[in-house]
């Protein structure tokens, strides 16, 4: 099925090719599948069809040259297949004869050639074309981050602070809306990329914080997801030099990047902004991150984008942690909040409060929020509650605080320094 095999494989060997090909190759095998059906959940179950497949066929007949088309062509089958059982009528066996007649190549969404030298990078393009303004961007985002990251639905609901049984039903709305609308799956004309730009920041700045920060999982970093989001922000970049918010999602994404190296010990456990050791930031990053957001900021369009931005570039530009200005940061959180405002810039504002004025002033911050109720189910809400209980000298307060956020934390290292710093306080050290 689509040309020459490697030779048979180790069942490692299979794995590791499936798992390159589920990275690289997943949201094209989806968006040709919707291109062709026009069905969303179709072409992703299809799509897991075609991977299930492949670890079963893959050991004995090897790893096809072309993966990609190998996988298309099998979800492609299997979507035929399911369409032909379930035909009623003339017009839906016709759908299914148009889908066998298609040979040689693999078809991308319609119209992708009308973009093909606008936005020179396949999986933004279908980024793009997964954004449709018909919906509201909060669905743009989540579907286009479900259906061509390959995120999973927890995953999403912990980027939106939603529960996965609420960002399940947004995404099933999402595509009924698709369906009963008729929504088209095609690339927009380039007069109309503007109006999805934003649905495509919000895309990739979520795909670079569940790799810089994976949300749950021994693994606390996933690198390939931040590495690729950083990849598409500079396309992004490159393509729009003259929206400061394209650049200045790249500028904050290479100042935090440039911090990775440093966040995590040899052991894989956290390690604070303040106790790292700076010298092994990234240099390099941090003088391209800071250039690309003075030329944004140049353009006086300041957005969200920029000021996360500023924000990651006070810290990088203090050579000590103490050197850091705290009140700066408080005040462009500040800025942030009237950009966009979200609780948590607020619970964010708090902490940089604390640092500037101290934990007396920004507790009652945090108490308000949590009295709120707007980030129940949030593990930082009560980390930053303990934490400031504890530098405050109020051990039992702060222990029980570092006990609720053990209950909603996820990802491994952030669990073992919560157990690190409830240790602390409840030994009284």
């Amino acid at each position: 099925m689509n040309g020459p095999h490697e030779g048979p494989e180790t069942a490692a060997g299979v794995t590791g090719a499936v798992d390159r090909a589920f990275r690289d190759e997943w949201g094209q095998v989806v968006a040709t599948l919707i291109g062709l059906t026009g069905d969303w959940d179709l072409a992703e179950e299809c799509a897991q069809d075609a991977f299930a497949q492949a670890l079963r066929t893959w050991p004995r007949d090897g790893v096809p040259a072309r993966p990609g088309a190998w996988l298309t062509t099998a979800a492609r089958n299997r979507a035929a297949d399911r369409l032909r059982r379930a035909a009623v009528g003339a017009a839906k066996l016709r759908e299914v004869a148009a889908m066998e007649a298609i040979s040689g190549g693999v078809p991308g969404p319609d119209g992708e050639a009308a973009l093909d030298e606008t936005v020179p990078d396949d999986r933004l393009r279908l980024m793009f074309t997964c954004c449709h303004p018909a919906l509201a961007i909060e669905a743009q985002v989540a579907l286009t981050l479900r259906t061509l990251a390959g995120l999973t639905t927890a995953e999403i609901a912990r980027a939106f602070l939603v529960g996965e049984p609420t960002m399940s039903k947004r995404l099933t709305r999402a595509k009924q809306k698709i369906r009963h609308a008729a929504i088209p799956y095609r690339v927009p004309p380039a007069h109309l990329l503007p109006e999805r730009t934003p649905a495509v920041l919000a895309v990739l700045y979520l795909l670079f914080n569940e790799g810089y920060s994976a949300s749950e999982g021994a693994d606390p970093v996933r690198a390939e997801l931040s590495g690729e989001a950083i990849r598409l922000a500079r396309v992004l970049a490159r393509l729009m030099p003259d929206e400061p918010e394209a650049v200045g999602l790249l500028a904050l994404m290479l100042l935090h990047d440039a911090r990775r190296a440093a966040r995590f010990d040899a052991a894989g456990d956290l390690v604070l902004l303040e106790d790292q050791d700076r010298a092994r930031w990234d240099a390099g990053e941090i003088g391209e991150g800071t250039a690309l957001l003075e030329a944004a900021l140049r353009r006086a369009r300041p957005g969200p984008y920029q000021v996360q931005a500023a924000i990651a570039a006070c810290h990088a530009g203090a050579a000590r942690a103490a050197d850091t200005d705290w009140t700066q940061i408080a005040a462009l959180y500040g800025e942030l909040a009237r950009l966009a405002p979200s609780p948590v810039v607020e619970l964010n504002r708090a902490v940089a409060v604390g640092m500037s004025d101290g934990p007396a002033a920004a507790l009652p911050l945090v108490e308000a929020l949590d009295a709120a109720g707007r980030l129940a189910g949030y593990h930082l809400l009560p980390a930053v509650r303990a934490d400031l209980l504890r530098r405050l000298g109020r051990r039992a307060d702060a222990a029980a605080a570092y006990r609720d956020a053990l209950e909603l934390a996820t990802a491994d290292a952030e669990r073992r320094y919560l157990r690190r710093r409830l240790a602390e306080v409840t030994a009284g050290t």
